[in-house]
């Protein structure tokens, strides 16, 4: 057919009401449902449809949300597939077409639909082995009070066609089926999501978990994902070429694609943060976001024994999508184009006398803008926008393509612990660069470090990591630099650790071998745990009586712990540190190795310490689930000024 985008209405058999949308570029067709916007088809390269419409609950392509009532402090509540109640032709020439589905709210649907104005678009272009997908979500003055739990853009794919999956290169497989995580043939773990296949319709899959959170990626690493359909050889890849739509900045982690086949575009979501990250809206609270566009792309090659190269034709073509950011062909005014937008650049040094005397480059540390806010609150924002690069190895860096507001400046430099923020806001305005001058980011420090427990870099994953038990493995991750993301690696520690808890004596103990990658419960029977007690054992020279001495403790994840700081007493009342009940980013059981990043500094008077051997007691003090627990990032003890050499 002509390379040029067409649009085409189905009627009803009633030949009365337009039910379908056809757009064809004369590489693919798109089936839409009218008003609906529900992708109910993709024809491409000799196949019908590209999309599963036979599972029981979702098919084909759709945006979703979950949402609950205000005051709700749960991150989930009810499900949502948004469905257009109007649609309208926004752009329609021989270059391009882009489709609007809009929902609107009223009162009659109170308890049914989050109360949002929400406006879907897809874009077409001519001759484009794809589309674009993007929403405009409004909260206005007339609407009710209610939490945003995760909202996405969701495929499901055929199931007869797509086995093979890809999230990164040393992470794709051929993958289980659906219907292997059916019960009687798939048994369900320790949560729904974890599943042991006991008997799969392919045996080689037999005695493996199949877990999606298995499969999830950092935002700052979260580009390009998706399936390979072997006959004929054809990919399905979701392509997210800026993170600036996501909430909780560079290292929030989310899904990707996993069994069903299904494959995610998600914006707003809780996983590996907790309620922080809910979008709690007020009444009548005014608020207006563009989530996207990301981009669908379909491949295809002749030789099925090359299908394989069909993931690094992706990888290079979310290359091309990030080069064009921001695009240029969205119609929505809402959406800012490269004219309209700003940029900030500058150079970030870090001060830390007792590394080195002269200010030290902030080499590969992460920069960003978002919105105004305390140091490192950018991890738990989520309304806004955000843009982040990182710096070179001289510390200089430039952030492009900012939307015009007024942000804040934040930094996470890895080696150094705790958050940078530079105190003067920053307004954006179109079409100016702002130069900063030298930034310097002192991060905390009261004296010399004594020692130290691990690399603060935000992540647990330089501690021991255990094997897996070799009843509930993927064999995706034997071997694998993520060994961490093996199901159920908080029981290990009750087989390492039967009786007694992990004792770390400085000096002679090795984090990568003797410290476990995350404290966690001893299971003592069934759904049965106890908390406990982890030492760390150390001695210390001349020592400072007047002095006080500094333990900082920076945490890669917590979910519903109370860390306890004592010492050389393990029953010392008050204790030197009591968080109380903090963290919910559920990391430990989602395989994730870091959530919410935590600081905390605890000061230690000189005259408690002795001469002879210390002990620090660290007690995580809650202890009713196996998921309650604490990954520790980074230890230090700092002596006081007298104790520089």
């Amino acid at each position: 057919m002509p390379a040029t985008t067409m649009l085409s209405y189905v009627e009803d058999s009633y030949g009365h009401l337009f039910v379908q949308i056809v757009v064809n570029n004369g590489v693919l067709q798109i089936t839409f449902t009218n008003p609906g916007g529900i992708i109910t088809g993709i024809q491409y390269k000799g196949i019908d449809n590209l999309l599963e419409l036979n599972n029981p609950d979702l098919n084909g392509g759709f945006w979703d949300l979950n949402w609950s009532e205000a005051g709700s402090r749960k991150t989930r509540g009810k499900f949502d597939t948004i469905k257009g109640t109007s649609s309208k032709v926004i752009v329609e020439n021989e270059e391009q077409i882009e489709l609007s589905f809009t929902r609107s709210w009223d009162p009659s649907v109170q308890g049914e639909q989050a109360p949002l104005i929400i406006d879907r678009r897809f874009i077409v272009l001519r001759d484009s082995p794809g589309f674009y997908s993007y929403a405009i979500f409004e909260h206005s003055k007339d609407l009710p009070a209610f939490n945003l739990n995760t909202t996405r853009i969701a495929f499901m794919l055929n199931k007869d066609k797509f086995h093979y999956m890809a999230v990164a290169d040393n992470r794709q497989r051929f993958m289980p089926s659906a219907d292997d995580r059916l019960p009687g043939r798939g048994q369900q773990l320790a949560y729904p999501e974890a599943v042991l296949l006991v008997d799969p319709v392919e045996p080689e899959f037999k005695g493996e978990v199949d877990d999606k959170y298995q499969y999830s990626c950092e935002n700052k690493d979260n580009k390009v994902h998706g399936w390979i359909c072997f006959d004929p050889p054809v990919g399905f890849w979701q392509i997210t070429p800026s993170n600036e739509f996501r909430t909780g900045g560079p290292f929030k982690q989310d899904l990707t694609s996993h069994v069903n086949p299904t494959t995610l575009a998600i914006f707003v979501t809780s996983h590996y943060a907790g309620e922080d990250l809910l979008v709690k809206f007020e009444p009548g609270e005014v608020w207006k976001k563009v989530l996207g566009p990301v981009f669908i792309y379909v491949n295809s090659v002749h030789d099925k024994a090359d299908a394989l190269s069909l993931w690094d034709d992706a990888k290079e073509q979310m290359e091309k999508e990030v080069q064009a950011w921001p695009y240029s062909f969205p119609a929505s005014e809402e959406f800012p184009n490269c004219d309209q937008r700003g940029s900030v650049c500058g150079r970030l040094l870090v001060q830390d006398r007792y590394i080195d005397t002269e200010n030290i480059s902030a080499n590969a540390a992460y920069v960003g803008l978002a919105p105004p806010g305390d140091a490192g609150s950018w991890q738990r924002e989520h309304k806004g926008y955000q843009f982040w690069t990182t710096t070179d190895e001289n510390g200089y860096f430039i952030i492009n393509n900012i939307r015009e507001g007024i942000y804040n400046l934040y930094a996470s430099v890895p080696g150094f612990i705790g958050d940078y923020k530079y105190e003067v806001a920053i307004t954006i305005t179109a079409g100016f660069e702002i130069v900063l001058n030298e930034l310097v980011y002192k991060p905390p420090r009261d004296g010399p470090t004594l020692w130290e427990i691990g690399v603060p870099d935000r992540s647990a994953a330089e501690f021991y990591i255990p094997d897996p038990n070799p009843e509930y493995i993927n064999r995706l991750y034997v071997n694998h630099p993520d060994k961490f993301r093996q199901y159920g690696l908080w029981e290990r520690y009750t087989d390492l650790y039967p009786d007694k808890d992990l004792v770390y004596t400085v000096g002679a103990s090795d984090y990568s071998k003797d410290w476990f990658f995350a404290q966690v419960n001893r299971k003592t029977g069934d759904k049965m745990y106890a908390s406990t007690t982890w030492q760390i054992r150390f001695t210390i020279d001349n020592i400072d009586q007047a002095g006080t001495y500094k333990l900082r403790l920076a945490l890669a994840s917590v979910h519903h712990s109370d860390l306890q700081v004592r010492l050389n007493d393990p029953t010392a009342d008050p204790p030197l540190l009591s968080t109380g009940d903090i963290g919910a980013d559920n990391a430990i059981a989602r395989h994730g190795i870091h959530g919410i990043y935590w600081l905390f500094s605890v000061d230690i008077p000189g005259a408690q310490l002795v001469q002879e051997e210390n002990t620090i007691f660290l007690t995580q003090a809650k202890s009713s689930s196996p998921f309650q627990g604490i990954m520790y990032d980074y230890i230090r003890l700092e002596g006081p000024e007298s104790c520089m050499p």
